[in-house]
């Protein structure tokens, strides 16, 4: 399969939502950008800190939404110039070479979106076994986070509709909206994200709630109330 070329790493742009993201924004936005995608627009529903100032100092386009990552990434996807987005959470490391990655996998025609495999900052078997129910819930089903910076071509993206202006499970239903349009393949390479939110919930915690949070969206619970679970 032939590499990428530099024209096509920059058709890619690379959307940040963000909210108080001070202390992983700069670095975020400076990985991206030196792997030469063609802008990283940071999508920022409200900082209270120094995240518009960094991301902008770092050559980001720091563009203003209301709170909601499912608003913000649409909000920056609205911005973007490029043919193909990628969604990259703030405190997300992707591999140096992502583009040819991206490209490896949307050139297949069946392929309609993909993502990274999902990797934890942190050791211990503990977290290698967060990864790997990981791992087994994309090979059986097909359905990657947001942690794993989804990437698809824009005109799929907005025959898709975009992520739905939900609070929470945006990912999820993007993913599904996706799938109706082809595959949603992972492609090689991990996207590492910080281990933070399961040390400060603990393992057993943090996965009760994720995987409560998706078996209530599926029932048919408002995205409203199983935010108010969440954040309990």
């Amino acid at each position: 399969m032939r590499a990428h070329t530099a024209a096509e790493a920059r058709e890619i742009s690379v959307v940040v939502p963000t909210l108080d993201e001070e202390t992983t924004i700069r670095a975020t936005v400076e990985r991206a950008l030196a792997a030469d995608v063609g802008e990283v627009v940071v999508a920022d529903g409200g900082s209270a800190d120094g995240t518009r100032e960094l991301a902008e100092a770092a050559g980001a386009r720091v563009v203003r939404s209301a709170p909601g990552r499912g608003l913000q990434q649409n909000a920056g996807a609205r911005a973007a110039r490029g043919n193909v987005l990628l969604f990259l959470h703030a405190d997300t490391t992707l591999p140096s070479d992502f583009p040819r990655r991206v490209f490896e996998a949307l050139r297949e025609p069946r392929t309609a979106a993909g993502a990274f495999r999902f990797r934890l900052d942190a050791d211990g078997w503990r977290m290698r076994w967060v990864e790997g129910m990981v791992a087994a819930r994309c090979k059986l089903f097909g359905m990657p986070y947001g942690d794993q910076a989804i990437f698809v071509r824009r005109e799929t993206f907005e025959r898709a509709g975009g992520f739905p202006d939900s609070p929470v499970m945006e990912d999820y239903e993007l993913v599904q909206r996706l799938k109706r349009h082809g595959r949603v393949v992972i492609a090689d390479g991990d996207a590492t994200t910080s281990a933070r939110r399961w040390r400060r919930l603990g393992l057993l915690r943090a996965t009760w709630s994720n995987n409560l949070c998706l078996a209530a969206y599926k029932l048919g619970v408002s995205p409203e109330r199983i935010v108010r679970w969440r954040n309990a």
